[in-house]
């Protein structure tokens, strides 16, 4: 009999960075391993503390990602360029479908109706797969996404439900609409914008180089990278913990465009609201502004006290979820 030896998961890795930030963030990383990088932001300065990484290592930032691609949404509503109403038919070659008659502002919103993957049994068995194989599950081209759309069914519409599939057709839209593919429009209407020179957005494991970094999953397993294709509005950037603080103290500037995403406007549930991606909830006596991401192996939360000009980036290597640890910072140091 063959016997398979497992990857043995690291522990996190040594610290660096600042000392005071070291000290509160290394007792709640309980469950993480290998990578950890965290930037704390106040009044324009900010301090980091890396568990063994550093300023320039790279992540996978999940579906921070939607918060991206609802900025550039919202600039383009902003610009006149498009409406909230607009239909996602007028854009997409989704036929008589029930998807077609989907805003954009629903897609934006997590309103459409949409589920949260396509829901057909054959793309439901091959994500189920891919998981359970630590593999990648999606690997769906534009052609796929547009015909997993027309079959969707949708699901009181109107009311919040999040969805990948709904992100992924509403940056898809906009690349269709800025007549170019979706990593392009980002890299120059927004990353170039914000000097964020090492985020990118690989549609396919071709892009990533041989020793392109991988993560962990909850239990040790080594996970493959993610790229995602046509699902990139959704959740495909990397970048690393320099360039997201740049993002979070531009957004605390209100120097990034479509800033109006960050409004909330509708009820997500469990006291949250919802505006274009962005999420709002009351901790303590702080608005956060935040969204967390999670892949395969990886795990992030950007969470904003805008009020307060306070940010925190958590970025990981395991797919352990950080959203509680940023909040605590944020407004314990408030």
């Amino acid at each position: 009999m063959r016997i398979v030896s497992r990857p043995t998961p690291p522990t996190t890795g040594p610290a660096t960075g600042d000392p005071g930030l070291i000290g509160r963030v290394a007792p709640l990383l309980q469950g993480l391993r290998d990578r950890v990088s965290v930037v704390y932001i106040r009044n324009r300065t900010s301090v980091e503390a890396h568990f063994g990484a550093g300023p320039d290592a790279v992540y996978e930032i999940g579906s921070i990602t939607k918060t991206m691609t609802a900025l550039l949404f919202a600039q383009a509503v902003a610009d006149g360029e498009l409406t909230p109403g607009a239909r996602l038919g007028s854009l997409l070659d989704l036929g008589g479908s029930a998807a077609a008659d989907v805003t954009l502002e629903e897609l934006a919103s997590h309103r459409s109706g949409l589920p949260r993957i396509a829901d057909r049994p054959r793309d439901l068995i091959a994500s189920g797969f891919a998981v359970l194989r630590h593999r990648n599950p999606y690997t769906a081209d534009l052609a796929t996404l547009l015909t997993q759309a027309r079959a969707a069914k949708l699901t009181d519409r109107g009311s919040f439900s999040y969805s990948n599939l709904g992100a992924a057709l509403l940056g898809e839209a906009l690349a269709a609409h800025a007549g170019t593919s979706y990593p392009a429009l980002l890299e120059r209407a927004l990353l170039q914008r914000l000097g964020m020179t090492r985020t990118f957005v690989p549609v396919s494991a071709a892009e990533l180089a041989p020793d392109a970094p991988t993560g962990w999953s909850a239990n040790g397993q080594r996970e493959q990278a993610w790229t995602l294709n046509a699902y990139s509005p959704a959740g495909g950037v990397r970048s690393t913990p320099t360039d997201m603080a740049r993002y979070a103290q531009a957004l605390l500037d209100r120097r990034t465009p479509g800033l109006s995403a960050l409004e909330p406007r509708w009820d997500a549930g469990s006291g949250s609201r919802v505006g274009y991606a962005w999420f709002t909830l009351r901790a303590g006596n702080v608005d956060v502004t935040w969204h967390n991401g999670g892949t395969g192996g990886f795990s992030s939360m950007l969470a904003l006290d805008r009020e307060h000009g306070a940010a925190v980036v958590i970025l990981a290597n395991t797919a352990v979820a950080v959203d509680d640890i940023a909040i605590r910072i944020l407004v314990d140091a408030t």
